[in-house]
């Protein structure tokens, strides 16, 4: 903080508290609300009365999720300005331990990696100044006791509820204790508080789990689907998508997305998506972001001809777009290329031959939307692909005065989120999936107005593995962007094989990123059964409860997960052999979430099984020859 004089000192002192039922919405902020559960909220307040200035410390428990949410609002009650120069939004102490920290790196087509590391002396921290979360740290910290599995130890963890910069740090200090924080990240944030004015902080998420971090993902797992996901989609099983990307790229017509259209039909595919290069005079990446209306030299008739014609095939119909980015090369820059975010004097750096709309101004907020929104009401149009392609660079604002220049990040996400959620209040029935270059943006945030993400570029079955593992270590299944691609693949040239594609997607939305008419016969053949397994266990992988059995990360060998219906009576095992090895006839893995007290029947065997010896002398899985071979198991439980 800072006031006008300069000075940064702040001395805050209780004032009053009260207890309310439920929880007070976070204005303009994607935040958790109670659902169906009851919760309550304590409402903290300390003052400065030499600056006048009131924090606000808000603390919801939602009991049946074992969670905490916290969050922060300063009020300024000064007849001077005051500039807030940090506001984080939580900050643990407690005594040290010999705690690990765990962390998520990555970095395009490799988000969310799980790393562990001694926690020593010092400050540790991830964070991002890219304007968004980014591929390369997510907004989620968990420390921990160094024999923690996913079955046993203290696991402490909090995750930010925010899709732009944050600052995440855990500090062990001379004293033997630790200090964990959370929040906006201060590099470049300076906010201008006039007098009454108020600034809410994001969300916090902070759990505790003493049997390990499988408890820990289930927590979440459970509060994300009933307490900030608010689609119709939620609880309903997502249309099975192609997606014509990787099919042509930007090399497609009317003609060429009906044949592929017809031929998803008649295998059981039930929407097709029109990825990038549908509008203005776009061939390639570097011209008409902006320009929101229909190259009918490309889709002959009109968008909506094509949208009856692919919805006479019985397929749904979706479209991706990049709302907040603007070529140099368009109509709108050369009417507007102000409305780019740049620094006066200076040209501004291109990426993937692109500028980023400064959302931080309404009328540029209201020309997006009036695009979008007369796209969608030109056609029926149900889902939206919302891409997100270059982080934030040469941060300046033609709009905001010097004073407030500190402000354009925060106002930027604060843009984004009023831009979605005027689309899915004015579009309640679409199904909206966000993505930014892949998993750039995948956070708590983005899932309070999408259901689902798109997880990651690479769709590579055997990368996807640890890709996967990171994001579900937080995120339900049911909110994993997923798709089967070609091969060999697109992102690392592997070849391996249909049914296991299938079978690693299964853990996601599950979808196809393929021409269609172009893969062998056998892999066309096999669409059928694989459609016919996703409305098998869709239900249960959205709605279940989801336990890590073993990690390819860690043993450079195999992967395997399972999710358990809430009842028990159900499970799904799957079982990714990656690398083959000689003189293997079996291998046993150890299940989880199981009622010890029934007995299983593995589908399509003879076999039976009590729920205790599948728990703890294991599930003996067959030896299958070759890399990146995979079975799913289904245990029903005879009760």
């Amino acid at each position: 903080m800072r006031t006008k004089g300069g000075h940064s000192a702040v001395g805050l002192h209780y004032k009053s508290h009260q207890i309310i039922d439920g929880k007070p919405k976070l204005e303009g902020l994607p935040a958790s609300f109670p659902g169906e559960e009851a919760c309550q909220t304590l409402i903290l307040t300390c003052e400065d009365p030499e600056l006048k200035l009131e924090a606000e410390l808000l603390y919801t428990v939602f009991e049946k999720e074992d969670i905490i949410t916290r969050s922060v609002r300063i009020v300024n009650r000064n007849t001077e300005d005051i500039y807030l120069t940090r506001v984080y939004s939580a900050c643990i102490d407690m005594d040290a331990r010999d705690y690990e920290l765990l962390t998520l790196h990555g970095s395009w087509a490799r988000e969310r990696q799980i790393e562990r590391r001694k926690i020593g002396f010092g400050k540790q921290s991830v964070d991002s100044v890219k304007g968004e979360s980014s591929h390369q740290e997510h907004p989620f910290i968990a420390w921990m006791s160094p024999e923690t599995t996913q079955t046993q130890g203290e696991v402490y963890a909090m995750h930010f509820v925010y899709s732009g910069n944050f600052h995440a740090q855990i500090e062990k200090t001379q004293f033997e204790s630790i200090r964990a924080i959370m929040g906006i990240n201060d590099e470049d944030f300076c906010w201008k508080l006039g007098k009454d004015e108020a600034f809410t902080a994001p969300e916090v998420v902070l759990t505790y789990s003493a049997q390990g971090l499988g408890t820990m993902t289930r927590h979440l797992h459970d509060f994300y689907r009933e307490h900030m996901i608010r689609s119709k989609y939620t609880h309903c099983k997502r249309p099975i998508l192609i997606n014509n990307w990787e099919a042509t790229y930007f090399d497609f017509d009317t003609e060429k997305l009906l044949a592929i259209a017809k031929r998803a039909s008649e295998l059981g595919i039930e929407m097709l998506v029109m990825d990038d290069g549908w509008f203005g005079h776009r061939n390639d990446d570097a011209t008409s972001l902006g320009d929101w209306f229909v190259n009918e030299k490309k889709i002959t008739g009109g968008l909506k001809h094509l949208v009856d014609e692919v919805n006479k095939l019985g397929l749904k119909f979706g479209i991706w777009m990049e709302p907040e980015m603007i070529s140099p090369d368009s109509e709108l820059y050369r009417a507007h290329p102000d409305w780019a975010i740049a620094i006066p004097g200076r040209t501004p750096v291109l990426s993937r031959n692109q500028y980023v709309l400064d959302l931080s101004r309404k009328e540029v907020r209201d020309y997006v939307y009036d695009a979008i929104s007369k796209i969608l009401h030109s056609a029926n149009i149900e889902y939206v692909k919302w891409d997100m392609n270059r982080q934030l660079t040469d941060i300046g604002s033609a709009a905001l005065p010097a004073d407030r220049q500190g402000e354009l990040y925060h106002r930027y996400v604060l843009g984004v989120y009023e831009l979605q959620e005027r689309l899915i209040t004015e579009f309640p029935d679409l199904l909206l999936e966000n993505c930014s270059g892949g998993g750039a943006r995948f956070d708590p945030g983005m899932l309070y107005y999408s259901p689902q993400i798109w997880c990651s570029d690479d769709t590579d079955a055997v990368e996807r593995l640890k890709i996967q593992e990171g994001t579900a270590l937080m995120y339900p299944l049911s909110a994993i962007g997923a798709h089967i691609s070609v091969c060999p693949n697109h992102t690392v040239g592997r070849n391996t094989p249909f049914e296991t594609r299938g079978n690693v997607t299964l853990a996601g939305t599950f979808g196809y990123e393929l021409d269609i008419t172009k893969i062998p016969q056998e892999d066309q053949e096999m669409i059928p059964k694989q459609v016919e397994m996703y409305h098998k266990y869709s239900d249960l992988v959205r709605e279940g409860d989801y336990y890590r059995i073993a990690s390819y990360r860690e043993n450079h060998e195999f992967d395997c997960y399972m999710v358990t219906s809430k009842d028990r009576k159900e499970a799904l095992v799957t079982f990714v052999q990656v690398i083959g090895r000689p003189n293997f006839h079996s291998r046993c893995v150890r299940l989880q979430g199981l009622n010890p007290d029934w007995n299983y029947r593995i589908e399509g065997t003879d076999g039976t099984f009590g729920g205790d010896a599948l728990m703890n002398a294991g599930l003996m899985v067959e030896s299958l020859w070759g890399d990146a071979q995979s079975r799913l198991y289904h245990l029903i439980a005879e009760v």
